[in-house]
């Protein structure tokens, strides 16, 4: 069985679609997208700089869109029933809709308005995250909680994202946990804390209007690792994870629970594959940063085809 993945924010690098612009139907794609989102996506993927790609609302509508070029290119279309596809943060949006969930208009809409709410959210006080890499994890949950701050993504046993204040997050970089390094964040608020309800209550006004479907895939949430098989519940999750946590460590252990082998990321790729060989020892992983890598994940996706189909089994 093959995972799916979908980065959030932060893995955006300037630059990173140029390659992609490069395949037959890929400026049309992009085109249909970037009007729904507003944007000039495809100068924002190939020409914008790292301080314009770093804006929420530039970031969260360009890293969906790579997800879903990325993924015509790979499956053309969506992926098969028993693939398991699940994204970390604004990647889960990119999951949902290749589960069928969302169409990529309702996605880009979604996607737009949740960029736009959570840069005028973060934007009433300057908030900030920061990964804290290493160390005891009750030592780094003591550190975290000392300084104020929120374990806002639970990546790995390895890796804790805290988010907060300004002054929290130098509280903390003055008093790491003890053989921890903390790492400032390329993000421009407290994503996935109180900070951000703000956004919530602006998605809780915009969901009468799409129009959610079941899931095809197995489709896994952000909050609890647990499968989503419902629509109206994939939305509801989809709003609520703005201002929770997002638990990436409990989807590795359900990917792993379910026997996935393969774990492919989408572009802009490179975050998850790395979790994933550091928290799923022996699953074989593939970063789909360019074309060039299509190849590749085409041929973990092959491979996967003979092995046993998913079951309700071990499914969280």
């Amino acid at each position: 069985m093959i995972a799916i993945v979908c980065p959030g924010q932060g893995s955006q690098t300037p630059g990173f679609l140029a390659p992609w612009l490069e395949l037959p139907s890929a400026p049309e794609h992009l085109a249909r997208l970037s009007e729904v989102a507003q944007l000039d996506l495809a100068a924002h993927g190939t020409t914008s700089d790292a301080e314009t790609i770093k804006d929420t609302a530039v970031a969260q509508p360009l890293i969906v869109a790579a997800g879903l070029l990325t993924a015509q290119a790979l499956l053309g279309g969506q992926p098969t029933h028993d693939t398991v596809v699940s994204g970390h943060s604004v990647g889960e949006i990119t999951a949902a809709t290749l589960a069928g969930v969302l169409t990529e208009s309702d996605a880009m809409t979604f996607v737009r308005t949740r960029a736009n709410a959570m840069a005028e959210a973060a934007a009433t006080r300057p908030t900030g995250m920061s990964a804290v890499v290493g160390g005891d994890p009750s030592d780094v949950m003591d550190a975290i909680t000392a300084a104020g701050l929120t374990p806002a993504n639970m990546n790995s046993k390895g890796q804790t994202v805290a988010a907060g204040t300004m002054e929290q997050l130098a509280a903390l970089s003055a008093n790491p946990p003890a053989k921890a390094r903390v790492i400032p964040l390329a993000v421009a608020g407290a994503f996935h804390t109180e900070h951000m309800r703000p956004a919530v209550n602006v998605l809780e006004q915009l969901a009468p209007t799409l129009t959610p479907a079941t899931p095809t895939s197995v489709l896994l949430s952000n909050y609890d690792g647990g499968r989503v098989s419902d629509g109206a519940q994939a939305l509801n999750s989809l709003i609520a994870q703005v201002s929770r946590p997002v638990r990436w460590d409990l989807c590795m252990e359900t990917m792993l629970a379910l026997g996935v082998t393969g774990v492919i990321e989408l572009a802009p790729a490179g975050t998850l594959a790395g979790l994933a060989k550091r928290g799923m020892p022996g699953v074989a992983t593939v970063a789909v940063r360019t074309p060039a890598d299509l190849d590749a994940a085409k041929e973990l996706l092959a491979t996967a085809a003979g092995s046993t189909k998913y079951t309700d089994e071990g499914a969280n």
